[in-house]
């Protein structure tokens, strides 16, 4: 039996360029072409295409050869895999229709990403470049048994070259291409006497960027990295090996995490975006709640003169004039995108053969930093519009509205306006005072800026033991077991823009002067969503049995217990540092900073610890803000497999496993906002059949596989309130993959490779969509709420009546306008008592553009109230009444496919070797394609959240010199410069409901030389 070589093996070699030749006992061994792989490993080994798991496996040959240097590039040749950025700095790797499409601090990675068979937390490596590696292994379909980390689609493991003993060998590639990139890559193996040896590699890799900046006449998103790492072995005996490794990586330069965004422009300002296309076009920029909350309709609710407005949710918004490049790698902004990670990572492992039984104990560390900052809009705006306010607050500075007023407007005017108001504005930059610009910490620029800012800091570490029987009977056995432990300090995630500093001024210093405090601001100037303490302990007991009935039929029998717990304490800060946006009556409370450095509490005036963060620990009552949770949970799973050789080279099996990821815990968010506070785990049932096959001694290498799954609690994320929130589906996935190398004589080869996906929502599940509110109802109408941006919906209680719901928000805006309202803490309308002041102005209800995909009509209003008056007065204008929803309408996405999952990928490759003379001089092209079908941005659909399909070219000509000592090639990657969009990210509706896109590089092409020694 030859059991270890399932730990972490390949079952199918792609085409390599070059020849691999045996290295000792423990190394790969390759013929030129991409022949059988067969892994050895301490006396124990098996042909790759007798091991029933569906595995991709690339050699660094293949890699080099099929221009696969970044992880986003395996998805050209694998089936059924795609892989995109995300949102917040991350990236989701999407097997069969699964990965991380659940977004926060808690959430597990669905595809669990290895190095050298350790799990890897939070890393960053699918940020650097390929370099110096063994294979690359992509296992599809959940795991656990075999491998330490727990996983629903499967496991990436990249596996790093090792040492050779008793051999020197050197290695190095300079390339130069295009956006003037050069790279260089270099390797040196040292032998330490006979038993030792010691392996440095590392890369470097600067490029201009792929983005023209038309604003600044600047180029963003380029590179500039390095990596590199240190391995180490020594094998003191025949049965014993020790490796050693470290790794640093860190990159600082102007990459951006969002390559575009679209929307089809709503002109009302309701929606910012409407629902049937994305065009590159501005959103409207006053469905934001900076906008919202400077505007002249929210002043007059709070007994403000309409005269310190930034403009009117009616008027003109900043971007509506504004043109948005077509290009994808075109855009004009004011603020400069910045980048910086770097990730240290620390790896041992002893593998000591005992005869019968060999055991394995590894242990790693990992340290990761990041910081990220980018355009929150992407756009330039009209700061003409803000004229008005800007030029009335620097008279209510210099006494025009007495001079009480202005010993609070002062201090306002000289942190925001320095230079006056038609000088330079200047916008808080994020930090953990919390103070922004009225702390001395801002940005000033002749633009108003909106930006954000994505940082994280975390530590890791894990233990794994694996038993492992090589028994001569017919039963052999794996056992293994590992503990994880997770700590993270800081993930933030902030909002900064000029509005937010201008209300949170404007407010607090009539909010100030009206309660007798010091000259303040109302709480913290910019959005912070918040984890400092997140811990995560996780450990797991793991194994398999194999029993083999002849030399045919074998039984593996699997089975994993998990134990997972994770405490975070977190917070999200809006403009009031208590947690609370701001909501009718908000004026005479929450937390005032105030610009002499010390925290009042706007009810109490009670003294805050000056100097600290808001809400740290130990601080008074009234001034914490954390939200401290934890939740934990247990599951077993495990999987069992039947595999018959038909014949030495031809292999069937049929497999069931059950596939498992743990839940976690919701961002906080402001209280208006209700959302779980946790969600459940993910629990996935597996079933698989394959073949492996052989034909004419290698000329024809074919593999089938055929799966189904049947998901339990899939978790899918959605924004809101500028913060990812978690929710649980369940959902049914079946489809088929064919991986084959022909190989019609020993100099060409084909590869190719053709998978189908089928994906859709199972239950009956009700949520509501964030580009359309309303439910594709005809009769409710969508509220863009004055008060915090956020939109809500109305709808009669008897379906149709859409003459009673319109004649229901008109009359409760007519309301308000002219008597103003008081809805308490108990829902109780009492119109005209003050805390609403009439005069706001609002209109009555609108319609949206026929072509927009919105059914419904909307108006500008006030969500609280309108609840209030529903419960009150709803029977008045329909005799079933009138339903506010604040989620919105809910829709069943029963049937819906899921994000990410095309259906259909096609790719093959080509490759000759040209033999040039009798000197050993090769001569070898390769040409590659591969197509991505459609698929779907998000779990709702429809055209507007569609992802077109795409196709990948690629193409090298390398001429190797003799025996591959050296080598100079010429190549190009995406050949026709295709915009490929790989992934989308829907903002909340506060945002704008614009649509963030990611996509694959442009056309890239240069020339490169190496050298071996």
């Amino acid at each position: 039996m030859k059991f270890k070589a399932l730990i972490g093996t390949s079952i199918l070699a792609m085409t390599a360029a070059t020849p691999v030749f045996a290295q000792d006992a423990a190394e790969t061994e390759r013929d030129a072409f991409g022949g059988e792989i067969v892994v050895t490993a301490q006396r124990q080994s098996e042909r790759l295409q007798d091991v029933p798991i569906a595995v991709s496996a690339f050699s660094s040959e293949a890699l080099e050869a099929q221009q696969i240097k970044t992880p986003s590039d395996l998805q050209l040749t694998l089936p059924n895999v795609t892989f995109t950025k995300t949102n917040f700095t991350g990236a989701s790797f999407t097997i069969r229709g699964i990965g991380d499409l659940c977004v926060g601090t808690t959430c597990d990675s669905a595809t669990a990403i290895h190095l050298n068979g350790d799990p890897l937390f939070s890393t960053r490596l699918f940020e650097t470049e390929f370099f110096d590696l063994e294979r690359i292994e992509v296992l599809r379909g959940p795991q656990g048994t075999l491998f330490g980390r727990n996983a629903t689609s499967g496991v990436v493991n990249v596996i790093t070259a090792k040492p050779k003993l008793g051999v020197f060998e050197a290695a190095a590639e300079a390339e130069y291409g295009n956006y003037d990139s050069m790279k260089g890559k270099a390797m040196v193996n040292i032998p330490l006497g006979d038993t030792m040896g010691l392996r440095v590699a590392g890369i470097y890799l600067n490029r201009d960027g792929y983005t023209k900046n038309t604003f600044l006449n600047t180029r963003i998103d380029d590179r500039d990295l390095y990596s590199v790492r240190g391995s180490f072995r020594w094998e003191p005996s025949s049965d014993t090996t020790i490796d050693l490794m470290a790794s640093y990586f860190r990159e600082k330069d102007q990459r951006t995490r969002i390559q575009k965004q679209l929307c089809q422009r709503d002109p009302t300002g309701i929606l910012g975006c409407l629902n049937n296309r994305l065009d590159n076009s501005p959103f409207n920029g006053n469905s934001t709640f900076t906008a919202v909350l400077t505007s002249k309709e929210f002043l007059a609710t709070q007994g403000i003169p309409g005269a310190f407005a930034l403009g009117s949710i009616y008027g003109p918004d900043v971007y509506a004039n504004t043109t948005i490049p077509a290009d994808s790698r075109t855009v004009n902004t004011a603020f400069t995108p910045s980048y910086f990670t770097s990730e240290l990572t620390l790896q041992g492992r002893i593998d000591h053969n005992f005869g019968p039984v060999a055991l394995q104990v590894s242990g790693q560390y990992q340290k990761i930093k990041l910081e990220a900052q980018q355009d929150y809009n992407s756009n330039i705006g009209n700061r003409a519009l803000y004229a008005g306010g800007l030029a009335t607050l620097q008279a209510a500075a210099n006494g025009a509205f007495g001079p009480g007023l202005a010993t609070y407007f002062a201090p306002v005017a000289a942190a925001l306006i320095p230079g006056g108001p038609t000088g330079v504005l200047c916008t808080s930059q994020s930090d953990d005072s919390g103070r922004g610009v009225y702390g001395g910490n801002g940005i000033c620029s002749n633009q108003s800026l909106q930006f954000d800012r994505s940082n994280q800091y975390n530590t890791s570490w894990s233990a794994e033991a694996i038993l492992n029987s090589d028994l001569d009977g017919p039963f052999n056995f794996l056992l293994g077991g590992i503990y994880a432990n997770y700590h993270l300090t800081e993930n933030s995630y902030y909002v900064n823009a000029f509005p937010i500093d201008y209300l949170t001024g404007v407010l607090g210093a009539f909010s100030a002067s009206g309660a007798g405090l010091p000259p303040s601001v109302l709480g913290q100037p910019f959005f912070r969503n918040n984890t400092d303490d997140l811990k995560i302990k996780s450990y797991g007991i793991f194994g398999e049995a194999y029993v083999e009935f002849n030399d045919r039929l074998k039984l593996t029998v699997g089975v994993r217990y998990n134990n997972d717990k994770k405490d975070v304490r977190a917070r999200s800060l809006l403009a009031s540092s208590n947690g609370n946006i701001f909501a009718p009556h908000a004026m005479t409370g929450g937390l005032f900073d105030t610009l002499y450095g010390a925290r009042f509490d706007g009810d109490s005036a009670t003294l805050c610890p000056p100097g600290s963060p808001v809400g740290a620990v130990g601080s008074v009552p009234g001034c914490e803000a954390f939200q401290v949770r934890g939740v934990s949970y247990e599951k077993v799973t495990g999987r069992a497999v039947i595999d018959f050789k038909v014949t030495d080279d031809n292999l069937l099996y049929a497999s069931y496993s059950r596939g498992y990821k743990s839940g976690g815990i919701n961002p906080p968010l402001q209280p208006i906002f209700a959302v779980p506070e946790t969600f459940k785990p993910e629990q996935v049932d597996a079933f698989e059949i394959g073949s492996k096959n052989s034909f004419g001694n290698g000329a024809l290498q074919l593999n089938l596989t055929a799966f189904f799954y049947k998901y339990k609690d899939l978790q899918l994320s959605e924004i809101v309130a500028r913060t990812a929130v978690n929710d649980n589906v369940n959902a049914d996935i079946y489809g088929f993959e064919v991986e084959s190398i022909v190989r019609p004589d020993p100099n060409l080869v084909i590869n190719l490779g053709f998978s189908y996906l089928h994906t859709k929502v199972s239950q009956d599940k009700f949520t509501s969509n964030p580009r359309d509110f309303g439910g594709g109802r005809s009769d409710s109408v969508i509220i863009k709420d004055i008060t915090n941006g956020a939109n809500c919906a109305v709808a009669p209680g008897t379906a149709g009546n859409a003459a009673g719901s319109n004649a229901f928000v008109n009359f409760v805006n007519n309301t308000i306008n002219t008597t103003g309202v008081d809805v308490n803490q108990n829902g109780v309308i009492a119109p005209g008592q003050g805390d609403i002041l009439p005069g706001a102005g609002l209109q009555g209800t609108t319609t949206f553009p026929a072509d927009g995909g919105i059914a419904s009509t909307g108006a500008f209003g006030i969500c609280g109230v309108l609840q209030a008056f529903a419960a009150a007065a709803g029977n008045g204008f329909d005799p079933n009444g009138i339903q506010v929803f604040s989620a919105g309408i809910p829709v069943n996405i029963k049937g819906n496919e899921l994000p990410q999952a095309p259906n259909y990928k096609f790719s093959a490759g080509v490759q000759y070797t040209a033999h040039l003379g009798s000197g050993g001089m090769t001569l070898v092209p390769r040409f590659d394609i591969a197509y991505t079908g459609e698929s779907y941005g998000s779990i709702f659909n429809g055209n507007v959240n569609k992802i077109e399909g795409y196709a990948q070219v690629n193409a090298q000509l390398q001429l190797n010199g003799a025996d591959d000592k050296w080598y100079v090639k010429g190549f190009i990657q995406n050949l026709f410069d295709a915009n490929s969009v790989t992934g989308q990210y829907i903002t909340d509706q506060s945002s704008g409901n614009y649509t963030n896109i990611f996509t694959l590089e442009p056309r890239r092409y240069g020339i490169a030389a190496g050298v071996k020694f």
